[in-house]
């Protein structure tokens, strides 16, 4: 197929809070799909919290991006041509090769999406990774109780915002952190007992007022004065499940720990961190019980979605700043 598709490539690493500077928009024909292959129109591409630390040149759970390439992630388009015996032109696909117009995919290396259940941009959100972030963690570490109080940290997030609806479904009573009165109040038409601004005050002031009676899990999407705070308020055996430290992916130098982490041999806590891409072996119950929440009105979501390629970093960047509510989306193609 003639024709060019634009992509978005890292071009220096950040050294504190990245700049748009960082990244370019490169231009490459689009590429003709070989036998196995797919040519697939994207239409939305994540931009996710994980990537930040990606952008350092220190190897961790996955390797760091490269110089001078394209931005990966995950992704959401239409196959234009196939070259793949189970898939056909016109299906849905989610895919990994993130931030550009067209993606030349193995038809091994994809997944198809069913539009009946909901748009096809959910499977990059509450149906998606983040959806089941929150449901193994949630389910498989914090493994609430009905009566009990789970408080989560980044409540108005893609993650958050599911785990904080999934532990009122399980019958807890829940608090959630947001960083405006907006997502404060976002949460609170979610169903949230409780919810508060953590930029009006001290984050465990708040969380006191809020759970007056302490807490039993603490879902942690923002480390920092949230997890000391969430410590502090647990009850003994209660458990944290250690997801993202977003409040601390920017910092130049290592910061100091919370200041409380006796407390989780006092109260003898369970702080279990995990990877969600260990764990796919549970995603087809996660996609099945998580649709019919979203179908019968008990899992909701919202999407911030940012319009052009050329927008994705400053997409990006937004999401660290805590400017979207729900999950961060950049379109780049047709959606139906």
């Amino acid at each position: 197929m003639e024709g060019v598709s634009r992509e978005i490539r890292l071009v220096a690493r950040p050294s504190g809070f990245p700049g748009e500077d960082l990244f370019e928009v490169a231009e490459a024909p689009i590429p003709e799909p070989a036998d196995g292959q797919l040519l697939v129109r994207n239409s939305y591409f994540s931009v996710d919290p994980y990537m930040r630390p990606r952008m350092n040149d220190v190897r961790s759970y996955v390797a760091p991006f490269t110089l001078g390439e394209t931005m990966t992630g995950g992704a959401v388009g239409r196959v234009v041509v196939s070259r793949h015996d189970s898939i056909k032109e016109g299906d849905w696909v989610l895919h990994g090769l993130g931030w550009r117009e067209w993606a030349l995919a193995q038809g091994s290396g994809v997944r198809k999406i069913d539009p009946s259940l909901a748009p096809v941009s959910t499977a990059l959100g509450v149906l998606g990774m983040p959806g089941f972030t929150a449901y193994h963690g949630l389910h498989q570490i914090g493994k609430p109780q009905p009566g009990e109080t789970v408080f989560v940290s980044g409540a108005a997030g893609a993650v958050g915002s599911a785990a904080g609806q999934m532990a009122k479904i399980a019958g807890c009573r829940v608090v959630g952190s947001g960083g405006s009165p907006e997502k404060v109040a976002w949460l609170e038409d979610l169903g949230f007992d409780a919810a508060f601004d953590y930029r009006e005050r001290p984050v465990r002031q708040a969380l006191a007022a809020a759970a007056p009676d302490g807490i039993d899990v603490y879902f942690d999407n923002v480390g920092g004065d949230h997890l000391e705070a969430a410590i502090g308020a647990l009850h003994n055996h209660g458990r944290v499940v250690a997801c993202g430290s977003i409040s601390r992916y920017n910092d130049a130098e290592p910061s100091t720990g919370p200041r409380n982490m006796f407390m989780v041999v006092t109260k003898r806590l369970l702080l279990r961190g995990f990877i969600i891409g260990d764990h796919y072996e549970e995603f087809p119950d996660f996609l099945a019980a998580a649709a019919e929440w979203v179908r019968d009105g008990r899992l909701a979501y919202r999407e911030t979605v940012i319009e052009g390629i050329e927008s994705a970093p400053r997409a990006f960047l937004g999401l660290l700043r805590g400017e979207n509510i729900g999950k961060m989306l950049v379109r780049v193609g047709p959606v139906d």
